[in-house]
């Protein structure tokens, strides 16, 4: 099963991974947080939802389909948050540890390069900024392809 969801709303990781583990032998997940280092107040992500819904999806059924899961579960956040806010969650569940973990790490590494989010960056002293892709995102990447 998939599950793919964009939301400005918050997501309890708990009750999400609730909902995968009964029947596996094996669940990995991440939960990216906003970080709130040099000042930063906001961060806001835009998208553009039918885009942002096909790239998601694909990727969890690439991830699914690479590492035969029996479950992933891609939640992603939009609009403006906070620093300490929850933004992404990422559940992988499989038979065996080796496929959860791999496949989970994979999902977050494609994220961060795949998805088409837009950030924004807002500072305490009045500075907006873009977010630019990171260097190493991009190193992590290719060796999943």
């Amino acid at each position: 099963m998939i599950t793919v969801r964009i939301q400005t709303d918050d997501f309890n990781s708990g009750a999400e991974l609730a909902l995968i583990e009964d029947g596996v032998g094996a669940v990995s997940s991440f939960t990216g947080i906003v970080r709130g280092q040099g000042g930063l107040i906001s961060l806001t992500l835009e998208h553009y939802p039918a885009m942002t819904e096909q790239v998601l999806k694909a990727l969890a059924d690439e991830a699914a389909t690479r590492w035969s899961l029996a479950h992933v579960t891609l939640i992603h956040r939009v609009g403006p948050l906070s620093p300490s806010d929850r933004i992404v969650f990422v559940a992988t569940a499989s038979a065996h540890r080796a496929a959860a973990l791999e496949s989970c790490v994979f999902l977050i590494d494609r994220l961060k390069i795949d998805a088409p989010f837009w950030k924004k960056e807002s500072f305490a002293d009045g500075r907006e900024t873009w977010v630019d892709a990171r260097e190493g995102d991009a190193h992590a990447v290719d060796r999943w392809r």
